[in-house]
């Protein structure tokens, strides 16, 4: 079955919408229904994209690192969400090819890890979300007041 977004377009929106960062996607390497993607990058370098949290950092600095980091426990549950898939699929049902569970409120901004808080979003335009929140406040003190407007 093909998915509605190919993974070169996800590599192309990735460094579109996170670029500013440093990354240079090469090949996702994994993914979960929230849209969190490990990603390699041109240099062998793995990182986490992580939409609910705007954040795309660096979880290991080679394959060797990266397969520790695979077998390790607490990564790996925070990795599958499995109560949260279990409660947005509740909600939901299964997701589409090229869709996404996604946070409304990320959880940087206060939304909360509950059913109330999820939706559903096609990958590129969750990417395309993340990258841009977090863009606006990577540079925000700890604690900074800001205003979320959202619109339907």
């Amino acid at each position: 079955m093909t998915s509605v977004n190919s993974s070169s377009q996800l590599i192309q929106e990735i460094l579109v919408a996170w670029g500013w960062i440093g990354i240079r996607p090469a090949s996702i390497v994994g993914e979960n229904p929230f849209g969190n993607l490990i990603i390699e990058d041109d240099l062998g370098t793995y990182w986490r994209l992580c939409p609910e949290d705007c954040y795309c950092k660096i979880v290991a600095d080679s394959k060797e690192q990266f397969d520790q980091l695979s077998v390790d426990q607490s990564f790996l549950e925070d990795w599958y969400m499995e109560s949260l898939v279990a409660s947005a699929e509740e909600k939901f049902g299964p997701l589409l090819d090229g869709k996404k569970y996604h946070f409304k409120i990320p959880s940087i901004l206060g939304g909360e890890y509950a059913q109330n808080n999820f939706t559903v979003l096609d990958q590129i335009e969750q990417i395309r979300f993340s990258g841009d929140i977090a863009r606006q406040i990577h540079d925000l003190p700890d604690g900074a007041q800001i205003e979320l407007k959202i619109g339907d």
